[in-house]
């Protein structure tokens, strides 16, 4: 990590923060998104059971409707941060957030805590574009993704707590403390957002918000074959991983039996996304980002094809059915941080656009997959299965059509 810091601090923008508290600050601004997916996870029964849901697939759409905001917030955060620069956008989302938050603390129906979800939602849209946009206007190529793999190994590590942390808070008071939690968590990471992170966009290379400049910007994207490619292919990624959380509650206190210990077997499975981030941090500088996530993504789909053959036949105690989804998930943590930096590193020119349309791609065809696996949940092991086989199935097709058959082979010699 020292030798990344010395390098790339040359050249950053980030300046007066340094490389290690640049990933900090990444890290948690991103992390805001899966902290209020996850921690909602242990609560949703008592959600269910405050506003008389009498429906368990009814209750994924406390998760579903967060996703949603979050996809569609996506699409218009970029351009605004191309012309109005990343600073206050960012810091607008994050307000937004927090504000959501005391909304679904007073919710005084589903449909209101629904409406509060998707603005937080909304809100974090700006911390997930915003970052991503961040790190590439400080870093490009093999940096980048190795930059995106510290941030994700702080990042995935909270939804390996969250859930845990969820639970802890209510064993001290109801779900809506846990929005407190939420809310508080948003305003600390907005003060020191506020008080250290610097603008990276120069006022140079900010573009005017018209219709015009925005259609070109987002034509630019997703006319560019290795953008689009990797971010269908992450979006088949996000489609697995979406679908696993939207189950999980359901797979581990209904089929498994876990109860309350359902939080400690979700953390088990999620810690290996945040090994893989630190693995890949370490290694995609010497090997390249194709030789890794190609690599993955072929044993993923392995993994995949015996999970659906031992669901098929009912052959998935718990303890396999850990191993195979821990090394799912290991899998996906090599291929996500590594087709992000693909699919970023033509757009070098147009960041904040091009991480928008990625994140909107991503979080759509994610949470389209996502819930046709969580609504299709039949009380076995099947639909979760055949979901994880179809989504690394289409994002296998898709890195092979993108790259022209050719995988594990970098186009360019690999930078110095």
């Amino acid at each position: 990590m020292a030798e990344i810091d010395v390098e790339c601090l040359e050249v950053s923008r980030h300046r007066p923060m340094g490389f290690t508290e640049f990933v900090l600050v990444i890290a948690t601004i991103m992390s805001l998104n899966p902290l209020a997916m996850d921690m909602m996870l242990p609560a949703l029964p008592n959600i269910g059971s405050a506003f008389h849901i009498d429906v368990a697939n009814r209750l994924q759409m406390v998760l579903s409707a967060f996703v949603i905001g979050f996809g569609v917030g996506q699409f218009v955060i970029g351009p605004l941060s191309d012309s109005f620069g990343r600073r206050p956008v960012l810091i607008g989302g994050m307000v937004l957030y927090s504000i959501a938050s005391v909304l679904a603390i007073a919710a005084p129906s589903f449909e209101t805590l629904l409406l509060a979800r998707a603005l937080e939602g909304l809100g974090t849209a700006a911390t997930r574009v915003i970052a991503t946009s961040i790190v590439r206007d400080c870093y490009a190529g093999r940096r980048m993704a190795s930059v995106v793999s510290l941030a994700m190994m702080i990042f995935i590590a909270v939804p390996v707590v969250a859930p845990s942390f969820g639970q802890a808070v209510m064993l001290l008071t109801q779900w809506r403390g846990i929005f407190v939690v939420l809310m508080l968590y948003g305003i600390l990471a907005l003060l020191w957002t506020a008080l250290r992170l610097p603008e990276t966009l120069p006022a140079s290379e900010r573009k005017p918000f018209a219709v015009g400049e925005v259609l070109e910007s987002f034509r630019s994207t997703v006319t560019n074959r290795q953008t689009l490619g990797y971010a269908l292919a992450a979006g088949g990624i996000m489609g697995a991983l979406f679908g696993y959380v939207f189950s999980s509650q359901q797979v581990f206190t209904g089929i498994y039996q876990l109860g309350h210990y359902f939080p400690l077997a979700f953390a088990a499975i999620a810690a290996s996304i945040a090994v893989s981030g630190f693995l890949n941090a370490r290694l995609v500088g010497r090997l390249g980002m194709r030789v890794i996530s190609h690599g993955a993504l072929v044993g993923a789909l392995g993994v995949a094809a015996i999970t659906f053959l031992a669901a098929k036949f009912q052959l998935l105690p718990l303890p396999l059915f850990m191993a195979l989804s821990a090394s799912m998930m290991f899998a996906f943590g090599l291929t996500f941080a590594n087709f992000t930096a693909l699919a970023m590193e033509p757009q070098g020119h147009n960041a904040g656009t091009a991480s928008s349309v990625y994140g909107t791609i991503t979080t759509l065809v994610g949470i389209g997959a996502g819930t046709v696996i969580g609504q299709a949940f039949d009380g076995t092991l099947v639909p979760f299965a055949t979901g994880f086989l179809l989504c690394t199935v289409a994002a296998l097709a898709l890195v092979i059509v993108t790259e022209k058959g050719r995988l594990f082979r970098p186009h360019h010699r690999p930078q110095a």
